[in-house]
């Protein structure tokens, strides 16, 4: 994080920059009023023009559909929900309506997502009105989903105070279900102090296919998406980062990934390959359902319980310890012989008799020419 003055230096150098190519930016905001402070007054957002930085309270952002407070310098979402038919092309865009690219509330979104899908599965047209079980589902999903505006999230991964980071490490962690699938990943960080901070980074929430999947093959499909946002964030953050580590609560999962001698069937051989392709075994570990924060992500949660329970931003409370004192739960990783993902073994035996011409000889020795 940029000092005061760092951040002062930028914006000069910027604004010269581009004035020297015939730009001028302007609308500049920041949660430093010293910063601020060295900003000319007519570069300012429309909202700074009249303030006294030295008292007046910093105003309210919007960008995109997100809140920033700056005062505390934290996201928060306003949900102006707009009256739609309540059929599924009204509802698709309400759903829809929840911007939220880094998936701060994606598992209060999950269950709309769901409903959806079961409409879909039922051959509902577009502009068809629901069914009387799905539309109570609906509206009590859409009550719920005003207490989203009492939900907060700090903007800035790093706390206030916090120092350089001497150790920075993913933790991704990945779940599904019968009806998602899903994975979070969090950003721990440990300071000269041995001080320990975890922030949330990013979150997906999928709804599972309409084609039946077999659970472990969910679970092993929610861990390839861990992947993905692993590779994703790597590529885009500015820290030095040291290996990942993979959560994951399927002992069926673990058991593909570190599966050494057998052979598996395209599904599950196409995704272990990326997931061996892209980490080493020793990435993988096992938590507990109870402790992976990721089944929010697969089952969805109600807005209620989403923001009193703040495990889904907060992260599993053993990351903020030592990582001697973290919970090792040991799983037996040996294929069983009947699992349904194992091909089967063929044994071919072939039988050779000397002394004795083959029926390619005999065929060739019986005619003359």
């Amino acid at each position: 994080m940029p000092s005061d003055e760092e951040a002062a230096f930028m914006v000069k150098n910027l604004i010269t920059l581009c004035q020297a190519g015939g730009f001028t930016l302007m609308k500049w905001i920041s949660n430093s009023r010293t910063t601020l402070q060295t900003i000319p007054e007519e570069y300012r957002a429309k909202d700074l023009t009249e303030l006294n930085l030295d008292r007046d309270k910093l105003p309210l952002e919007r960008a995109l559909g997100l809140q920033w407070c700056v005062e505390s310098d934290s996201f928060k979402f306003k949900m102006e929900i707009q009256q739609r038919p309540v059929t599924r092309r009204g509802m698709l865009s309400v759903a829809s309506s929840v911007y939220d690219p880094l998936g701060f509330v994606a598992p209060v979104v999950l269950p709309a997502k769901i409903m959806l899908q079961e409409l879909c599965r039922r051959n509902y047209g577009w502009d068809k009105t629901v069914p009387q079980d799905i539309l109570q589902r609906w509206f009590r999903w859409l009550e719920e989903l005003d207490m989203l505006s009492e939900f907060k999230v700090d903007r800035c991964i790093k706390p206030k105070g916090f120092g350089q980071s001497r150790h920075a490490q993913l933790h991704h962690f990945a779940d599904a279900s019968e009806t998602g699938y899903g994975a979070v990943t969090y950003l721990r960080m440990l300071n000269e102090g041995n001080d320990i901070h975890v922030a949330f980074l990013m979150g997906k929430a999928r709804v599972t296919p309409l084609k039946t999947v077999t659970i472990p093959r969910l679970e092993l499909t929610a861990a390839v998406l861990a992947i993905r946002v692993d590779l994703l964030l790597k590529a885009e953050l500015r820290f030095q980062l040291q290996q990942s580590i993979f959560w994951t609560d399927s002992t069926s999962v673990l058991k593909y990934i570190k599966n050494e001698d057998k052979r598996f069937h395209t599904f599950v051989a196409n995704r272990v390959s990326t997931i061996r392709g892209a980490t080493k075994t020793s990435q993988w570990r096992y938590i507990s359902s109870k402790e992976n924060p990721a089944d929010e992500a697969s089952r969805g949660v109600r807005a209620g319980d989403f923001i009193h329970g703040r495990r889904w931003i907060e992260g599993p409370s053993f990351l903020r310890k030592p990582e001697a004192n973290w919970t090792t739960n040991v799983v037996e990783t040996i294929m069983e012989p009947d699992d349904q993902e194992v091909k089967k073994e063929v044994t071919v035996n072939v039988v050779a008799v000397d002394g004795l011409p083959d029926a390619t000889n005999r065929l060739l020795t019986y005619f003359s020419s």
